[in-house]
């Protein structure tokens, strides 16, 4: 069994799809995508669509979901299955306009599209989605986001540990668990900008994955200046960052997310396998 993680498709199904063809997970393999299906894109119900009928596939929260829930919930969820800028009030209409703001009209328009009993399914689906995820692949353990961690935090708390055993996964979830939501979908300097902590020098311990910061922007966040954050014509790819002496030479942050909310011409989904850390990718075409 392999594992692949993506990230942040934000409605592009057809580099998703392009993406997942190059790839070509088994059916006895497990892909993981780290949020941000919707939003910003033109078809963010594609997305969800395709996602959900990839064999194994496993699906945490992202930012953008959480904006859409919260937008969603501030409107009364109403029951006819549409919602309409009319039952918002002004103590209300903030998680509205962020979502709006944020790229959320297209999943908005798609949705209202919807009879009420899939409107209900899609939103109960995506109201379940996990946190994170503790995985293991290659002989390496991997932590799984959509944003990151708080690097202060578990550099902090490695110090007042320093006898956990990174290498059980039940340790690194009761960590987990103590991190705050909004840490996990929205950290990006306290992450992207200093060593986790959690690998030590002589390479061992788990590597956080991650999308939310497209990696085209990454230079304006993290402390690692030997990395290239895109390609030379400016697309976005996937970056492993952090190795330095005191990680054993490991990098102990991977960025997934390819810019694909940045749309054409430099937005691409990029899926990576961690057993052996190839990578695939699938450019955004103009107006898809």
């Amino acid at each position: 069994m392999s594992i692949y993680v993506t990230s942040d498709i934000h409605g592009h199904v057809h580099a998703l799809d392009e993406a997942l063809n190059a790839a070509a997970p088994g059916d006895g393999d497990v892909v993981y995508v780290l949020g941000d299906l919707v939003d910003r894109g033109p078809d963010p119900l594609g997305v969800i669509s395709l996602v959900r009928s990839i064999p194994g596939v496993r699906v945490l929260l992202g930012n953008h979901e959480r904006l859409m829930l919260n937008a969603i919930a501030a409107t009364g969820d109403p029951v006819d299955g549409e919602f309409s800028t009319a039952c918002l009030d002004s103590s209300n209409f903030v998680d509205w306009l962020n979502w709006v703001q944020n790229g959320g009209s297209a999943t908005a328009s798609q949705l209202e599209a919807l009879d009420a009993e899939r409107y209900a399914e899609v939103l109960a689906w995506v109201a379940g989605l996990p946190l994170y995820d503790v995985v293991r692949a290659g002989e390496r353990d991997y932590i799984l986001t959509h944003a990151g961690i708080n690097s202060a935090d578990s550099q902090a708390w490695r110090a007042d540990n320093p006898e956990a055993d990174l290498s059980d996964h039940t340790v690194l979830e009761n960590y987990l668990d103590q991190r705050d939501e909004e840490e996990l979908l929205w950290v990006r300097d306290w992450f992207w900008g200093m060593p986790t902590g959690l690998v030590d020098s002589q390479g061992m311990g788990p590597v956080v994955v991650a999308g939310h910061t497209p990696s085209i922007y990454l230079s304006r966040h993290s402390d690692d200046m030997t990395s290239d954050f895109m390609t030379e014509d400016g697309r976005g790819k996937i970056v492993e960052l952090g190795a330095r002496p005191e990680t054993g030479g490991v990098a102990d942050r991977i960025d997934i997310d390819c810019a694909a909310a940045a749309g054409w011409p430099v937005g691409r989904v990029g899926i990576l396998r961690l057993d052996d850390r190839e990578a695939w990718y699938a450019d955004v075409r103009e107006g898809e």
